[in-house]
């Protein structure tokens, strides 16, 4: 198997699956953008390397004659760009370069002060390392169209939540030093890690960190209006700045079949027919929780895991196994090594209880028949 024979269409039935209830799941989505709650949506499924359903919903742009959104649609992630920095930093643990239980000051020695000598790779990767999620001049350094390196020092002077180890706290800072280290080691911008060692190789040609080659205008807008305030229009998640910063905690463009052949990829063990991308080992520990089991916090490499108390986005019908990401834009990927089903949901809006990325991937589980 290919890349470009990863994840073909397929009749639902043929893959132990019910399509009216795949349809079920779609008029969820549907209908909230009938009812104005989202703009836009694509709803992506797969089961055993097949694609059943990838479609679209709304318009690109909140404005009356925009183009439709279709399956291949390119929406702003936000933090399901989390495991795929992760990703780029699996590679480099594959090819003997670090480990995930060094030191983060052995390889960022600025990293001091404030009891940080313990925090290992692994706890910035599973965010028991006490680092916080936004820094306080978090607002004040996109105002001012700050580089990464400005967000980067912050991060590495930031005082600490907790004692490493000792309890769990959801810290995009911590994935900003994990991808500082990837940039460090390879001379390269994580950005062109990615897209020449995971999107390439997958086929995922329209995701990228940052906007890369894409235009803004042929991306969905992140919201149900067109206004914005004066201030927010020049730093916001639509502003030319954001999107291309490529921030390695929020900052990934992609669409559903491509996240989808990501997931396919860990579901395979990290390969794509004879095409691998991360090693067995690799892909295994990305999916399993690395925190103490007294935290009551299950997290993998990047990924977040269904059985744990901190994160319910995945619905009540996956298996424990189930692991994926959610994003602050109103969106959610997951795969069901169980089931051996993938399910992606964008959308252009936080729903702030995720009510509906909870039922549209309970309504796709619930299409499973053998």
């Amino acid at each position: 198997m290919t890349a470009d024979a990863l994840l073909t269409p397929s009749d639902p039935g043929d893959v132990g699956l019910d399509a009216q209830q795949l349809e079920r799941a779609a008029s969820l989505v549907d209908g909230h953008i009938g009812a104005g709650d989202i703009s836009a949506a694509s709803l992506f499924v797969a089961r055993r390397g097949k694609c059943v359903l990838s479609r679209g919903f709304g318009r690109l742009r909140p404005e009356a004659g925009s183009a439709s959104v279709d399956g291949d649609s390119i929406f702003l992630l936000a933090s399901i760009t989390k495991p795929v920095t992760a990703c780029a930093m699996m590679l480099l643990v594959d090819e003997g370069l670090i480990s995930l239980d060094d030191k983060v000051q052995q390889h960022l020695p600025e990293f001091v002060g404030w009891d940080k000598s313990p925090i290992t790779v692994r706890q910035i990767l599973s965010h028991i390392s006490g680092m916080p999620d936004m820094l306080p001049q978090n607002t004040a350094l996109r105002r001012a169209h700050r580089p990464m390196s400005a967000f980067v020092e912050g991060a590495l002077r930031t005082k600490l939540l907790f004692e490493s180890g000792t309890d769990f706290s959801y810290q995009s800072k911590g994935i900003l030093l994990a991808a500082e280290i990837v940039e460090r080691i390879t001379g390269q911008r994580l950005r062109d890690v990615e897209k020449t060692r995971i999107f390439a190789p997958l086929g995922m040609d329209r995701s990228c960190l940052g906007i890369d080659d894409f235009e803004i205008e042929d991306t969905v807008w992140v919201g149900t209006s067109m206004d914005e305030s004066a201030d927010g229009q020049h730093w916001g998640p639509n502003s030319a700045y954001w999107r291309d910063f490529g921030c390695p905690w929020g900052g990934m463009h992609s669409t559903g079949p491509d996240l989808g052949k990501l997931l396919q990829c860990v579901l395979n063990g990290g390969s794509v027919g004879d095409q691998r991308v991360f090693s067995k080992a690799a892909a295994g520990a990305m999916v399993s929780n690395q925190n103490p089991s007294h935290l009551e916090a299950p997290w993998g490499i990047g990924w977040a895991l269904r059985d744990s108390r901190v994160w319910a986005f995945f619905g009540e019908q996956v298996s424990p196994h189930t692991f994926g990401h959610v994003g602050a834009t109103g969106t959610v990927a997951w795969a069901d090594p169980d089931s051996e089903l993938i399910c992606v949901c964008l959308t252009n809006v936080k729903i702030q209880d995720g009510s509906l990325l909870r039922r549209v991937s309970n309504a796709v589980a619930a299409a499973v028949i053998d």
